[in-house]
This record gives C-alpha cells, sequence and structure tokens, in this order.
C-alpha cells in the first residue's frame, strides 16, 4: 500500500520538528516536506503532490484562512487545520471547516510539545482519515444547495400548517464528529422555529463550544445554547453539550431535563453521542426521533441500537454526502437504522417524522 504523502505547513520550526516526527512515526504515513508560510507552501504542493496537508492558522505572508480558500478553489486538497484553543482560535478554526477543512488539531499555548506527543495517536489518525475523507462530495457543496433551496424546502417538507413543536414528548438527539459542525448547521437550517427540542453531542473541544453553538444559532430559526445541569428542555430550543461534559437528559413528570455528567470518556471521547443515545432511549423511547450524522469512529452506534430497540425513528447520512462514514456507517452495520438520507434531505424526514 501507498504511504500517505503530508505536507506540514506550520511558521513554527519546533511545531514543523514535532509534527513530522509523531506522523513518520506511523509506518502508513511520510512525511514528505515542510514549509514556513503558505507561498513556500504552494510551492512545495506543485512540487510534491501530497495527498494531506497539515495547515497552521496563523502565519506570516498570508493566513492560513485565505490559502485554505484559495486552495479549496484551484486545487482542493484534505487539510486537517492547527490551531489554538482559545476563543478566538475556535472561531477561525469553524471558519476554515466551513471553507474545506476535514478536520483539526488543537495545539494549547504552553507545553505545545508535551501535549502534541501525548495526542500523537489522535494525530496520526485524523492525517489518515482526511486522506480517506470524501472531498468530491464535501459539505461546502451542499452547504450552497441547501441555501439555495432553504426556503423553498421549508415550505414544502411541512405538510400542514400545525406547529411542529405541538408535542412535548417528542425529542430529537444528534450526534456527530468529523464533518459535523458544517452538516449540523445544514440540518438545523431545514427547521422552523417550534421544531420539537433537539439535544447535540458534536466531538468537540470546550473551548470550541461557545463559538460552535453561536454559529448553530445563526443557522437555525431555533434558539441554540449550551445547557446547565438540570435545565428543563422546551421545544424550539436546540441543546449543544459542552466540550468537558457527558450531556444525558432525563425525564422529571411530563418534562425532560438535561443532565451534565463529569465522568470518564465513553469511546474515547467527552461527550459522547452513546451517552446521550442511551439516556433517551431510556427516558423517551418511541417518542425519540435518533440523527447521527458523518463522523470518524462508532461512537453513537450502540447508543443508535437502544433507541432503534426502545421503538425510536433512527436516520443516518449516507456514505455519499458524509465527509467520513464511520459512525453512521457503524450504525449501518448493526441493522438499526430506518433511513438512510442525503445530508439535505434529513431536516425534510424530521419533520416527517414529527408529523
Amino acid at each position: 500500500m501507498n504511504k500517505i504523502r503530508v505536507l506540514v505547513i506550520d511558521d513554527s520550526v519546533l511545531i514543523r520538528k514535532i509534527l513530522t516526527e509523531i506522523l513518520n512515526s506511523s509506518p502508513d504515513i511520510e512525511v514528505v516536506g515542510a514549509a514556513a508560510d503558505p507561498l513556500i507552501a504552494r510551492e512545495l504542493i506543485k512540487q510534491l503532490n501530497p495527498d494531506v496537508l497539515t495547515l497552521d492558522i496563523e502565519m506570516p505572508n498570508m493566513d492560513g484562512i485565505t490559502f485554505l480558500r484559495n486552495l479549496m478553489r484551484l486545487r482542493p486538497t484534505p487539510v486537517v487545520m492547527i490551531s489554538t484553543l482559545t476563543e478566538k482560535g475556535a472561531g477561525v478554526t469553524l471558519e476554515a471547516l466551513t471553507i474545506g477543512a476535514v478536520d483539526f488539531i488543537a495545539k494549547p499555548k504552553v507545553d505545545v510539545v508535551t501535549t502534541l506527543n501525548n495526542y500523537a495517536e489522535e494525530i496520526i489518525g485524523k492525517v489518515k482519515m482526511a486522506a480517506r475523507a470524501n472531498l468530491s462530495n464535501n459539505i461546502r457543496t451542499l452547504k450552497a444547495r441547501e441555501s439555495d433551496k432553504k426556503v423553498g424546502d421549508t415550505n414544502k417538507t411541512e405538510p400542514t400548517k400545525k406547529r411542529p413543536g405541538g408535542n412535548d414528548k417528542i425529542i430529537i438527539a444528534l450526534g456527530a464528529s468529523t464533518g459535523g459542525t458544517e452538516a449540523i448547521k445544514v440540518v438545523a437550517r431545514g427547521l422552523p422555529a417550534e421544531t420539537p427540542a433537539i439535544v447535540i453531542t458534536q466531538h468537540l473541544p470546550a473551548a470550541f463550544s461557545e463559538s460552535f453553538v453561536k454559529h448553530i444559532g445563526l443557522a437555525s430559526k431555533m434558539t441554540a445554547l449550551i445547557p446547565k445541569h438540570g435545565q428543563m428542555i422546551e421545544n424550539g430550543h436546540i441543546y449543544l453539550a459542552p466540550g468537558d461534559k457527558h450531556m444525558a437528559v432525563d425525564r422529571v413528570g411530563d418534562k425532560y431535563v438535561i443532565r451534565l455528567l463529569d465522568t470518564e470518556p465513553v469511546n474515547r471521547h467527552k461527550p459522547a453521542v452513546d451517552v446521550l443515545f442511551r439516556s433517551i432511549a431510556h427516558c423517551a423511547g418511541a417518542n425519540a426521533i435518533a440523527v447521527l450524522l458523518t463522523g470518524m469512529g462508532a461512537d453513537g452506534a450502540l447508543g443508535m441500537k437502544e433507541l432503534h430497540d426502545a421503538g425510536a425513528k433512527t436516520v443516518i447520512q449516507d456514505e455519499q454526502t458524509s465527509v467520513v462514514w464511520g459512525m453512521p456507517g457503524s450504525a449501518f452495520k448493526l441493522g438499526c437504522t430506518d433511513y438512510v438520507l442525503p445530508l439535505d434531505e434529513i431536516a425534510g424526514r424530521i419533520l416527517a417524522l414529527i408529523h
């Protein structure tokens, strides 16, 4: 099997050295070059034809966002962003994912060497995943299609004029990982303001949660927020799990309530989709609609099976429109998916299931 050819782009000599050593430690990866800025990188891309780029956001001569925008327009290539764990870094990283980056690696402000080495396995995994990512049907295209059609689609998918939020028992649970930040916005954009409550677990660092929930809020007619422990769930609201705690749902009387759990990672993730899905299988059963979008790994698949067994309706994103068909594909293999749909049809299916 041919090795994955990687070009590392970072203005820090130290970061270039660490990433090169980490990636070259994998027998499946070869770092074919390193560049200190995008202008050098542009020439090396022509010479070396890499399979994957790692790209720092803040660099001299041209910032990473401008470089990424040009790259995706002229020569689409899988990119893993290297971003700082700050609010500003989070906002810029989410913009990079919107433009077309496949994933990101978060680096801290201090003790970069130890932190990056501690995450060596994750870094290698993300680069391998990026090499397999589905760029031909990436979410940039789907987002544009959804944006063009959103007014017409919202009208078409509501068969009656009754308020979709009329049933307080219905709850929508959604899980995603790689590629999910854009996929979630596409789904949210297609749902009216009175839709039953949506609870979301997306694999993200805690520093990124506030920025991401703002992105969801701008894309959606619903109200998006990061909930507090014990908060009552209301229709017309989207609740995003904070990046450092599991989110579960409990039932108190006739109301659903948020539970935030500071327990061990599940499937190596915190928050984990399986924690959310299993809690909803227990408290909502057949009143739940579960949706699993693009993502690496298998988190959420077993939880979706529990939901399906409890009578919930289950929807997954299809392989063709997923950046990575890991999580939805794992659920599909378990035989617990009622609907396998392109991303831009999922909001319409949710509305149909509500009615």
